[in-house]
């Protein structure tokens, strides 16, 4: 193998964004009569396209959520992370030293995920190279969407390397057939991220060493 493209996550790995939205995903949740803890939100939506929790919510409900749904929640997450959001500690200085092809693939909504590229200064570095899971049929944990984000940077998936912070995205990654480096100095512990073709850290200060290292094996 030799790596020639570093795939980044956005949520978690780029942009501390996920305790913001865990935290608005509770009261969101709880007001629409699904009341979920943290932890709950984490292992069932965390990496998770949003397409997935409105769909959790309409099967609890039994019935469709109405068409102003998004208007109604929506500024919640919006005015939060304009108020609040950073870059993940770290990943700014790790991406200067970050030297290989890269691109961007989320779950987030396009619109979302400009928006908080935007607000913590990286979305230039990655213009022109930013996939959603919008853009394919089945999100995370399928592998679509890294599959794609190969497919559109032209290099083939054994020749890529995921980061990620979520179990979801792990998966993905893996059953892309790409290898891992997992962050776990976000959200999910680092016994949920460990497994095959994966190597865990917890300082995003690693990450260039890291990717190094894998370039080199």
């Amino acid at each position: 193998m030799t790596v020639q493209l570093v795939i980044f996550d956005c949520d978690g790995v780029l942009v501390d964004s996920e305790p913001i939205a865990v935290r608005i995903d509770v009261a969101v949740l709880h007001d629409v009569g699904l009341p979920l803890s943290k932890a709950e939100v984490i292992d069932r939506f965390v990496g998770r396209s949003p397409r997935v929790m409105l769909e959790a919510i309409e099967a609890h409900l039994g019935h469709p959520l109405p068409g102003n749904w998004g208007e109604r929640y929506g500024h919640l997450y919006w005015d939060a992370f304009e108020a609040e959001l950073t870059a993940v500690d770290g990943i700014q200085a790790a991406l200067e030293q970050i030297s290989l092809p890269s691109c961007v693939a989320s779950s987030s909504e396009p619109d979302s995920l400009r928006h908080k590229l935007e607000l913590t200064g990286l979305y230039e570095r990655f213009a022109g190279r930013i996939f959603s899971a919008s853009e394919v049929a089945n999100g995370k944990p399928a592998p679509d969407l890294f599959l794609y984000a190969a497919e559109q940077m032209g290099v083939d998936p054994p020749d890529c390397v995921v980061v990620e912070d979520s179990r979801y995205g792990v998966q993905a990654a893996r059953a892309a057939g790409m290898d891992v480096v997992g962050y776990a100095g976000g959200l999910t512990p680092a016994a949920v991220l460990e497994g095959p073709r994966t190597v865990v850290f917890e300082s995003m200060r690693e990450l260039p060493e890291l990717i190094h290292a894998w370039a080199q094996r």
